[in-house]
């Protein structure tokens, strides 16, 4: 009985060592409820893709893990107009895609406080690898989404 339990202990233990790590995890931005947590390293990227509600073209913010934080790296837009950055500041860099699309590098920004309110009309897709995540089905329409990178020992 005594080797049971301690395999049993010994099980669990390798298991939370296993699942334990650095989560994207998404919460109620005014509950703090946890709708969702995805295993991330440091160098992953995911991106929030969604129509703009005053220019009504696609938008993709790309986002990187870096020292556990999450920053911005580009911006992907598919039409200029109201809303939308209309000027490149200094350190960034403007390059078209094949599909016309506007990519707006280098902003190499610290995003503490990330968040979307998620759309009525249009969802939110987060991508992250290689997966896409309706915010709309996850989370609800007109639901506050925080985003953090945290550790968790599970």
């Amino acid at each position: 009985m005594t080797a049971a339990i301690m395999l049993i202990v010994i099980a669990a233990v390798f298991l939370s060592i296993c699942r334990s790590g650095y989560y994207l995890t998404l919460r109620d931005g005014k509950t703090g409820g946890i709708y969702s947590r995805y295993r991330v390293s440091d160098g992953d990227r995911f991106s929030v893709g969604f129509i703009h509600s005053v220019n009504k073209s696609p938008l993709t913010d790309v986002y990187e893990i870096r020292g556990h934080k999450i920053y911005v790296v580009e911006t992907i837009y598919y039409g200029f107009g109201a809303g939308v950055q209309t000027e490149i500041l200094e350190g960034q860099t403007l390059t078209y895609g094949e599909h016309g699309e506007m990519i707006v590098s280098g902003f190499d920004l610290e995003m503490p406080h990330l968040s979307y309110i998620v759309g009525t009309v249009s969802d939110h897709v987060l991508t992250l690898n290689g997966q896409e995540i309706s915010l709309r089905e996850l989370c609800g329409k007109n639901s506050t989404v925080a985003f953090s990178c945290e550790w968790n020992l599970f």
